[in-house]
C-alpha cells in the first residue's frame, strides 16, 4: 500500500541529510544574506521549497523571506509573518510547560502516569514516568503508527481524555527506559497531564506561561474552525504539481503537534531560551540534557541534541534542533547555541529537504563550502513517461544517472510517489517499471519492495507480489500492512 510518513514524527526526516548535492563556494563578493537568498531561491526554483525562512547570526536576524505561495488558489505569497502548522516542533513547548510545572512543585519527572491520571491502566501507567514520556522511552506505541490511522481516525474530533482511551490499553513495546521509539502518544499524555494538574486547557496554559510573556502574538493552537489571519494552506507535491493536503482534525495532534507559528515568532522563542525568563538555569540544563541516542544524535526533552555537519566539510557544530511534519507542512528549527546562530525553515508543500538546506545554511554561516540543490530525476522521468512513454523515459533515466549526476538527484520517496501517481492513473506497467528502478537503486529499503509488491498485485501477478512483499517484511518485520497483504495473497494462491 502507499506509504505515509507519520505526520508528527517527521523530526526524523527533518534531521536527516538528503543525499549529496552540488558543491558551491562563492567568493567574498556576496554577503551571507545574498548567499542565503541564492541558495533558497534555487531550492524554490527546482520545486523543492515553498515556504518561509529565517536565519540569525550571533543572535541577530540577517535573513528572513517567504518563497512561493501561502495560498496557491488565490496566489497569496508566503512572507516572514505567514503562519504555518508546526507539527512536532510543538513538543518543545510541551516539554517547557512540563519543566515549569516541575519547578513549581506540581509535577515530578520521576512521577508515574497514574500519579496524575489515576484512571489510566495501571499495568502501564504504574511503570511509565514523565521522564520516559519526554524522551520517547516509554514503550507506549505511537498512535500515528496504528494501522489505518489516517483513513479511519485522523479526521474525527476528540476531547483529549477520550482520545487517550484509543491507545491507553496498548501493550508496551519494551520496558520503559530500555530504548528510544518516537511516540506521539507520550506527548499527547503530557498535554493531558498538564491540563489535569492546572485545571486549564492546554492552549490556555501555553498562552499564559509562554506565548504572552514572550510576545509571541502569531503563535497558537491551530483550530480548523477559527479564523486565523495569514494562515498558510497546506499542500502535498506530486510529479504533476500540487494538491490540497488531506484534512486533519487538529484535536488529534494536540500537545504533540497542533501549534502554528511564524519564523519570526520562533526567533523570539529562540532568544528567550538564552535567558531565564521562562525557566531557571538548572531546569534548562535538565531540559537540554541529551538522554538517549536518536536520529544520529541524542534526544533531550522535546529536542534533539548533537553535532551536525557544516556545509560540505568534515567540520561539525553543536546543534539543538527539532523538525515537524503534519499534513501539508514540514518544519525545522535548528539552534546553534555556542554561536547563537538560528535557522528556521517552514514549508507548506510538505516533503521539503530541510535537513540538506540547513546543512548548506550552516556552511554559509561559517564561511565554508556548501551544496546547492539538484533537480528531481524522478519528476523528469515522470514527465517523459507522460509525454513520450515508458521506453524513452527509461533511456532518459539511465542517461541522467550516468552522465548528469551533478545536476539530477534520485530520491527514493519522490520515485515512490511518482510510481503511485501512475498507479492511480491506471498506468500499472509504467508504475511497475518505476518501482523496479527504485528497488535497483535502494535495495535495502523495505518500502520499495512493498510498493513493487502492491503494483504487481494490482496487475494480477500474485507470485511476483508475494516475492516482493516477503522481501519487504524480511527487511522490516514491523511492516504491518505488508504482512497483512502477504497473508491475503498467500491465502488466494492456496
Amino acid at each position: 500500500m502507499k506509504k505515509h510518513f507519520p505526520f508528527l514524527s517527521s523530526a526524523i526526516m527533518a534531521l536527516a541529510v538528503w543525499g549529496v548535492l552540488i558543491t558551491y563556494n562563492t567568493g567574498a563578493t556576496q554577503t551571507k544574506a545574498q548567499k542565503i537568498e541564492t541558495l533558497l531561491g534555487q531550492y524554490h526554483e527546482y520545486g523543492l521549497f515553498n515556504g518561509s525562512a529565517l536565519v540569525a547570526e550571533n543572535g541577530k536576524v540577517i535573513f528572513k523571506k517567504g518563497f512561493g505561495l501561502a495560498n496557491m488558489e488565490w496566489e497569496i505569497p508566503n512572507t516572514p509573518d505567514t503562519k504555518f502548522r508546526l507539527g512536532s516542533i510543538t513538543k518543545q513547548f510541551t516539554a517547557m510547560l512540563i519543566m515549569q510545572l516541575v519547578e513549581k512543585g506540581k509535577l515530578k519527572l520521576d512521577g508515574k502516569i497514574t500519579d496524575y491520571l489515576p484512571d489510566y491502566p495501571k499495568s502501564t501507567g504504574d511503570q511509565v514516568t514523565l521522564h520516559h514520556l519526554l524522551t520517547h522511552t516509554s514503550g507506549i506505541p505511537g498512535y500515528t503508527e496504528f494501522p489505518n490511522f489516517f483513513r479511519d481516525v485522523s479526521r474525527d474530533p476528540y476531547a483529549p481524555a477520550a482520545f487517550v482511551k484509543t491507545f491507553a490499553d496498548s501493550a508496551l513495546l519494551f520496558a520503559p527506559g530500555a530504548k528510544f521509539t518516537y511516540s506521539n502518544s507520550g506527548y499527547f499524555l503530557l498535554g493531558v497531564i498538564i491540563e489535569k494538574v492546572t485545571g486549564k486547557p492546554y492552549e490556555q496554559v501555553l498562552a499564559e506561561n509562554i506565548l504572552v510573556p514572550l510576545g509571541m502574538k502569531s503563535t497558537g493552537y491551530d483550530h480548523f474552525n477559527t479564523i486565523i489571519k495569514k494562515r498558510a494552506t497546506g499542500y502535498q507535491k506530486s510529479a504533476a504539481g500540487y494538491d490540497n493536503a488531506p484534512y486533519l482534525d487538529m484535536s488529534i495532534p494536540y500537545a504533540a503537534g497542533s501549534l502554528y507559528s511564524t519564523v519570526e515568532d520562533l526567533y523570539l522563542w529562540d532568544q528567550a531560551l538564552y535567558t531565564n525568563k521562562l525557566l531557571s538555569e538548572p531546569s534548562k540544563t535538565i531540559l537540554f540534557k541529551p538522554y538517549i541516542s536518536a536520529f544520529g544524535s541524542s534526544y533531550a526533552y522535546g529536542w534533539a541534541v548533537g553535532k551536525a555537519p557544516i556545509g560540505r566539510t568534515q567540520d561539525s557544530v553543536m546543534v539543538i534542533e527539532h523538525g515537524g511534519g503534519i499534513n501539508g507542512f514540514n518544519t525545522l528549527i535548528s539552534r546553534l547555541p555556542n554561536e547563537k546562530h538560528l535557522i528556521v525553515l517552514f514549508s507548506n508543500a510538505g516533503g521539503a529537504p530541510l535537513g540538506a538546506m540547513s546543512q548548506s545554511l550552516r556552511g554559509i554561516l561559517f564561511d565554508k563550502p556548501y551544496d546547492l540543490p539538484k533537480k528531481s530525476l524522478a519528476e523528469a522521468v515522470f514527465a517523459t513517461i507522460m509525454e513520450k512513454g515508458i521506453a524513452p523515459a527509461l533511456a532518459q533515466y539511465r542517461e541522467l544517472r550516468e552522465k548528469h549526476a551533478d545536476t539530477y538527484q534520485l530520491n527514493e520517496g519522490e520515485m515512490n510517489a511518482c510510481g503511485y501517481q501512475l498507479l492511480q492513473m491506471k498506468k500499472v506497467k509504467e508504475a511497475i517499471a518505476l518501482f523496479k528502478l527504485n528497488v535497483e537503486a535502494f535495495p535495502q529499503s523495505f518500502n520499495v519492495y512493498d510498493s513493487l509488491g502492491e503494483a504487481y498485485m494490482v496487475n494480477g501477478d500474485n507470485e511476483l507480489a508475494i516475492e516482493n512483499y516477503e522481501k519487504s517484511v524480511e527487511l522490516n518485520p514491523r511492516n504491518v500492512s505488508g504482512s497483512e497483504a502477504l497473508q491475503k495473497l498467500k491465502a488466494k494462491t492456496k
